[in-house]
């Protein structure tokens, strides 16, 4: 099996590096010919993963004709937002009945959708076959090797099962379900609940608010995602809960990053302009405040994110509509 990696920030070069250490054969693509000079001359991907060197046997290129010559299989990692174009323009270069797996996290903004049906939008005609790859995952501790346990979801169990052993390594487990969609919404919508985690803990609020954050947030992240066609079990694993508590906890979530210096009184513009990486959850949070009102399905700590992001409210304004919403059952 011959491998595409599509996207050579930090999640595509470690993925990438590691299908290539675990013996499968690996093209990494890399829209930045800088980096790709970068990569073949240090072996290293200075600008997005400094530090971690990379396996000889991984290829890389900025051609795309080159990279996904002679292979069905393509992993995207691409920020969500340039999915739609990307493989549009890659279509005269991609076989019929090619296997995308994404592992981009988010919803399209303009039209509301998630990934599965932007690449069968895009790829429409060519027959793609989908998975979804997601889990509580940080980049720089898949790169070292630390054990890591991921959710891969696809419709096609025949197809999922030889997904699950070509990704799975000693320290990278693969657990499969055949329901992409939860595996792709949980990932989408988590972004955004860290991001308010990060908000609380930038305004000083302690352990019980982040708590309270994460269990509510779940609930959203079901209900949405229930609505949206995902299972309801699958958003309690790893694509799920998993990547929830991690993101919302851990100092290496570029959405929590977000959220804690905006709760420390930074600007949003200042906040992503520092940023080398794409912190997914701003434009997700748009996108899901719109979903919600289209599906009339309530959000409310996604609502005040918004609010905060996009109307300029004060955060802990927000806390405090927050706290007193109406009393409700649990």
């Amino acid at each position: 099996m011959k491998i595409a990696v599509l996207g050579a920030g930090a999640w595509g070069t470690t993925l990438a590096d590691m299908l290539a250490k675990n013996g499968r054969e690996t093209v990494l693509w890399a829209r930045e010919p800088e980096v790709v000079a970068e990569i073949r001359e240090t072996r290293e991907n200075k600008t997005f993963l400094p530090g971690r060197t990379l396996s000889d046997k991984l290829i890389v290129e900025s051609d795309p004709a080159l990279a996904f010559a002679n292979t069905d299989y393509f992993l995207v990692v691409i920020p969500s937002q340039f999915i739609r174009p990307a493989l549009k323009g890659f279509r005269h270069i991609l076989p019929d009945n090619p296997v995308i797996v994404c592992a981009s996290k988010g919803i399209e903004l303009d039209t509301l959708a998630p990934m599965s049906r932007v690449v069968a939008q895009s790829l429409d005609g060519k027959h793609p076959r989908y998975a979804s790859l997601s889990g509580p995952s940080f980049a720089a501790e898949v790169s070292e090797d630390m054990p890591t346990s991921v959710s891969l979801g696809c419709e096609d169990h025949d197809l999922g099962r030889e997904l699950q052993e070509a990704f799975s390594t000693p320290y990278f487990r693969v657990y499969f379900t055949p329901d992409y969609r939860g595996v792709e919404l949980g990932g989408a919508v988590k972004n955004v609940i860290a991001i308010a985690a990060g908000i609380a803990d930038g305004l000083g609020f302690g352990h019980d608010a982040r708590a309270a954050l994460i269990t509510r947030g779940l609930a959203e992240l079901s209900r949405l995602g229930t609505a949206m066609g995902g299972q309801e079990r699958t958003f309690m694993g790893l694509s799920g809960m998993g990547d929830l508590v991690l993101t919302c906890t851990g100092d290496l979530s570029r959405n929590r990053q977000v959220g804690l210096k905006l709760g420390q009184g930074r600007r949003l513009d200042d906040i992503i302009s520092e940023m080398k990486a794409v912190a997914e959850g701003v434009k997700t949070t748009k996108s899901l405040y719109n979903l919600s009102r289209k599906l009339n399905v309530e959000l409310p700590i996604t609502e005040q994110v918004y609010s905060i992001l996009y109307e300029g409210k004060d955060p802990r304004q927000a806390t405090i509509d927050l706290m007193n919403r109406d009393l409700k059952d649990e």
